[in-house]
């Protein structure tokens, strides 16, 4: 099943759509391997056109590579991922990843270089490490901006964001906070959110979507739920406001451990971006 209205061919594609259904280091409720599955699915019933931009989906330009199969090693599999996206980025394809757990967030920013990674994430993922993994999906941003402590092979590919903007944080260790207090980590907290307005003159931008960032009301399919989050319009309206700086998307840590609300709200802020993009670019 493809997502639906990415009916373009591969080579006259603006955006592609890439499956990474990463589930080796999710903690609590597994399950993320369903993920581009269940977004694809729970992605069917909404309209093609969206009358705030005037835009069909279907005339975005969307094209549907399916899913980068997974396997147990995480690093040498987000070498590949990355390897795949970075492709579809020397192309001028904007990637849209569909996780899968959060670490392959750091496939996407390695093969797009951004200046500023933006994260919708209820957690700060800043750990060096989580149970002696430094490429836990709790450490992703810290890779995102340290790179590889232990110069393995995603080190052979030039990309780590010079910042990182962290919408909907709530909870992260003493030691994650004490990393996020540095210059280049800019933390919004959910009751900021609203208020919050991007400044990325000139700067090239990665999104990251973490499903997480919603209150668990909203979408308890993920597997680190985290109460007192953001709904489902302040997501939507982030998305709307960094969409037109960015040159990479993903939404990640939707699984099937609910009845679809993770994977309705991770497939429509998808559509959200794509319109938001499309609509700032003169050739769309």
């Amino acid at each position: 099943m493809g997502f639906p209205g990415a009916v373009a061919d591969r080579e006259d594609a603006d955006y592609a759509v890439v499956g990474a259904p990463l589930d080796v280091s999710t903690t609590f409720q597994p399950g993320t391997r369903f993920g581009p599955e269940q977004v694809r699915r729970f992605s069917q019933s909404y309209d093609d056109y969206d009358r705030r931009t005037d835009h069909h989906f279907s005339a975005c330009g969307v094209h549907d590579a399916g899913d980068v199969r997974a396997w147990d090693d995480a690093t040498d599999y987000l070498d590949y991922l990355g390897g795949s996206l970075a492709d579809l980025h020397r192309d001028d394809v904007v990637p849209l990843v569909l996780g899968g757990e959060h670490t392959v967030t750091a496939a996407g920013v390695r093969a797009t270089d951004p200046d500023t990674l933006v994260v919708l994430d209820a957690h700060l993922d800043l750990r060096e490490a989580y149970d002696g993994n430094p490429w836990s999906h709790a450490a992703v941003t810290r890779r995102a901006l340290d790179g590889d402590p232990a110069d393995e092979p995603l080190s052979a590919v030039d990309g780590v964001a010079d910042r990182a903007v962290i919408l909907g944080a709530r909870t992260g260790s003493d030691a994650e906070w004490e990393r996020a207090d540095h210059d280049d980590v800019t933390v919004v907290p959910p009751e900021d959110v609203a208020d919050w307005e991007p400044d990325f003159a000139g700067e090239e931008v990665y999104l990251s979507v973490d499903i997480d960032a919603a209150d668990p009301s909203v979408a308890p399919g993920t597997g680190t739920m985290e109460p007192f989050g953001l709904s489902a319009r302040e997501m939507r309206d982030v998305v709307r406001q960094v969409a037109p700086h960015a040159v990479g998307f993903d939404a990640v840590e939707v699984n099937d451990r609910d009845d679809g609300q993770a994977a309705a709200l991770a497939g429509k802020l998808l559509k959200e971006f794509v319109f938001a993009n499309a609509a700032a670019d003169p050739d769309h």
